[in-house]
């Protein structure tokens, strides 16, 4: 059972209100459904749309941040908890290590960096957990034509295919992480099948 959800987005505030809306109603319909958010720690931003969303709700909201970025006064000072970390390593490493699952939304490139190190962590067998991408208003259309890229080509095997849950809505990408099942990962894999 999904308990929390680390939730990777931007944290710039788009031209169009449709991303800062889509944030606030990911981070509500988690706090409904009783998942909690953990996510980047900043108030700007569709990050601090997301957690306003939750907490508005009633959420649990955990924010991790870089102790650079609470320097810069970014920080998000009424989460649940925040967590103050060294650097973005940490930063990853305790998304793992307190969330259940991953959802990206629209972000840039600290998004990308987020979801890639989730999906090769799923990848190698640092974790289990879905990974899902909420393609909303086709935002990822072209990352979603890469990933198949990648598997045709061959850089990405048969089994792992499926570790990148790709859904345009939240509700349908919330049943497809809860049916989610773990590949198979290189770890368990012999030298023959890699």
């Amino acid at each position: 059972m999904v308990k929390r959800l680390a939730v990777y987005c931007g944290s710039a505030t788009p031209r169009d209100p449709m991303y800062m809306e889509l944030a606030w109603s990911v981070g509500r319909t988690l706090a409904e459904r009783g998942i909690g958010v953990v996510y980047g720690g900043g108030r700007l931003g569709l990050m601090g749309a997301v957690a306003d969303g939750a907490l508005q709700a009633g959420g649990e909201v955990i924010g991790i941040i870089p102790q650079a970025l609470v320097d810069a006064e970014v920080a998000h000072r009424g989460l649940t908890e925040l967590h103050v970390v060294g650097g973005m390593h940490d930063r990853k490493r305790a998304f793992t290590d307190l969330a259940d699952g991953f959802v990206t939304i629209p972000g840039g490139t600290g998004t990308m960096d987020e979801l890639w190190e989730a999906l090769s962590w799923a990848q190698i067998g640092y974790h289990t957990d879905p990974v899902g991408l909420l393609n909303a208003g086709g935002y990822y259309d072209h990352l979603v034509s890469f990933w198949e890229k990648m598997g045709d080509v061959g850089f990405l095997r048969p089994q792992h295919r499926g570790l990148l849950i790709i859904a345009d809505t939240l509700e349908d990408l919330l049943e497809r992480m809860a049916a989610h099942v773990p590949a198979q990962p290189i770890v368990r894999m012999s030298a023959d099948d890699l």
